[in-house]
């Protein structure tokens, strides 16, 4: 009897093991990653361009044809415009972005401190907040303007953010955070032997700058120029309110809210072939060269100022630069005290009142959207964490056919405007399908969720893998050596080891998913209003009070969930990314 036990015991046990160390079985786990992926990035891809392309059940490039058509040249100006000002803003960040990495990492000086601290400001700010604050301080309306014109009694505002200038202001201080933390990261793994080496050769500091730091930084440039072209060509708020009127964004947005579904496809197909183009340009500038730092110098401490004017002149722009940083944070915490209607030609607020903090933490309708935001991002934050961690474990550890195709689809939605997943979704999911389980999920909660899901899988993704990337892989391998299944290795020997990266992932992706606009105003409906739109809504209302309001709860979370990435993940919180 025990032995007859025995082997039916052992026989359950010798096939499991037998299918876990099966060469196939990494198609199994790999499976549910590309289902996934092809029903929620590839195939709402598909069917935008089906959408274009198909007229009355025909093949018909009429909607392009009337696209790139020179009698109505309004789509075609939206390109261009969208294209250089995404351009523009690249560089303009990029300046910035790598000046004060190079700045803070490589110079000691008083103020450094401080300004260490307040150079992540912007990061606080989410988009549509940012282009609210730099309205209130500097639009001909705004309060520097104003107090400008009146203190030196003049008749006309001395100056004011408009058009392409204004645009270029509000993306360059809300973005240039992107290229420093990559840059940052990659500063402090510079070795200053190979300047030294450089210079001691006769090179000029110019040269050293062209031929020795600047290509170092190429990986770091080209995943922060990626990033900000493809938010930049997602912006929609700031052209509308600095008076642009055509962008490719306002013109889906336009052609979807006047019904015109073929024409907002070709819009959205075209906006992706560019955002794609770029992406392939820039990996393959990347791909010229070999940027590995092969040296094993050691880094050395920052260069202190020590002349007397330099050390005034730091002090002065340290000082400029803390007031620059956090007055779009003050003002917006102002404007959400004061009373909606009220503050019409004034400088600054006439009445003050707390109604707008009151009703949004007791009135039920006031409060919905903050309930709409943390559920739905919730929802796709759990989903990234599933998929994310699942695709970045099977990128760097395990060894299958289609691992290149994966990295595409993963990587994909990085290089797509949320306008234009947007369209995408719309396009894939406004019919039943095998893929929304034969229903229809545009106009439901969950077509947010899901967008909130396809936009930031590259975070979690992203993070996840360049911990994995850094672990040890031996330790994985000894535990399995032990007994261990797969699943229990990976529970208590990976997991734990790659938490900070998932930690820091899931915490971004929570807060964009929260802060999340573009695709939002394409998707929503009235019962799942987000706080995003409902800032958008109260904003054009002229209730600026409670759009503050709404704007001050988003940057105290994003606060928080920023130092809390920053305790989990040290230095090393921009190179994840």
């Amino acid at each position: 009897m025990m032995k007859s036990e025995m082997q039916s015991y052992t026989q359950p046990v010798t096939r499991r093991r037998s299918i876990v160390h099966s060469p196939n079985f990494v198609y199994v786990l790999v499976a549910p990653l590309f289902l996934v992926l092809l029903a929620y990035v590839l195939f709402p891809l598909c069917q935008t361009f089906l959408q274009s392309a198909v007229v009355d059940g025909q093949f018909s490039m009429k909607s392009y044809a009337k696209f790139f058509s020179l009698e109505h040249t309004a789509n075609l100006e939206a390109l261009w415009t969208s294209i250089y000002l995404s351009v523009l803003s690249v560089i303009t960040c990029a300046l910035v972005g790598i000046a004060m990495a190079f700045l803070l990492e490589r110079y000691e000086f008083p103020g450094r401190k401080i300004l260490a601290v307040l150079v992540m400001v912007p990061m606080a700010l989410p988009p549509l907040i940012g282009v609210l604050s730099f309205t209130f301080l500097y639009s001909e309306s705004g309060i520097i303007p104003r107090a400008l014109k009146l203190l030196l009694h003049m008749d006309h505002v001395p100056f004011s953010l408009k058009g392409v200038w204004g645009v270029l202001v509000v993306h360059t201080f809300t973005m240039y955070t992107y290229f420093y933390m990559t840059a940052s990261s990659a500063i402090r793994g510079l070795d200053p032997s190979l300047e030294e080496a450089a210079s001691s050769l006769g090179a000029g500091r110019l040269y050293i700058w062209r031929r020795v730091i600047i290509p170092m930084l190429t990986p770091a440039i080209i995943a922060s120029s990626l990033l900000v072209f493809m938010v930049s060509m997602a912006s929609y708020t700031a052209p509308l309110i600095f008076g642009i009127e055509r962008t490719m964004t306002m013109q889906i947005y336009l052609s979807r809210t006047n019904g015109n579904l073929d024409m907002a496809a070709t819009q959205s197909t075209i906006l992706s072939f560019v955002s794609i183009l770029f992406l392939i340009l820039m990996r393959w500038y990347q791909s010229l060269r070999n940027y590995q730092n092969m040296s094993k110098g050691v880094s050395v401490h920052r260069t202190e100022v020590k002349t007397v004017w330099g050390r005034y002149l730091a002090m002065l722009l340290s000082f400029l630069g803390v007031i620059v940083l956090l007055l779009p944070i003050f003002v917006i915490i102002l404007i959400s005290f004061s009373a909606d209607g009220k503050w019409t030609t004034q400088i600054l607020p006439p009445e003050y009142t707390f109604k707008h903090y009151v009703e949004l933490f007791t009135d039920s309708k006031t409060w919905r959207p903050v309930v709409n935001s943390f559920k739905m991002s919730s929802i796709a934050t759990l989903g990234n964490v599933i998929f994310g961690v699942a695709a970045a474990y099977a990128m760097v550890r395990l060894k299958f056919k289609g691992k290149s195709f994966m990295d595409i689809f993963i990587m994909l939605p990085w290089a797509l405007p949320g306008t234009v997943v947007g369209i995408n979704l719309i396009a894939a999911f406004s019919t039943p399908s095998l893929f929304s389980f034969n229903q229809v999920l545009v106009g439901t909660f969950w077509i947010l969720p899901i967008a909130y899901f396809v936009r930031h899988l590259p975070l979690v993704f992203r993070s996840t893998s360049a911990t994995l990337i850094q672990m040890d892989a031996s330790t994985e391998e000894a535990a399995r050596n032990l007994g261990a299944t797969w699943w229990y290795s990976f529970r208590r020997v990976v997991f734990p080891m790659a938490l900070s990266g998932i930690l820091a992932g899931t915490l971004l992706a929570f807060v964009d998913g929260i802060g999340e606009f573009v695709a939002s105003i394409l998707l929503f409906k009235t019962s799942t209003v987000p706080i995003s739109v409902e800032i958008f809504q109260r904003m054009y209302s002229f209730e600026f009070g409670t759009a503050c309001a709404y704007g001050v709860l988003q940057i105290v979370l994003i606060i928080v969930v920023l130092f809390i990435s920053r305790k989990i993940t040290g230095d090393k919180a921009g190179s994840a990314f």
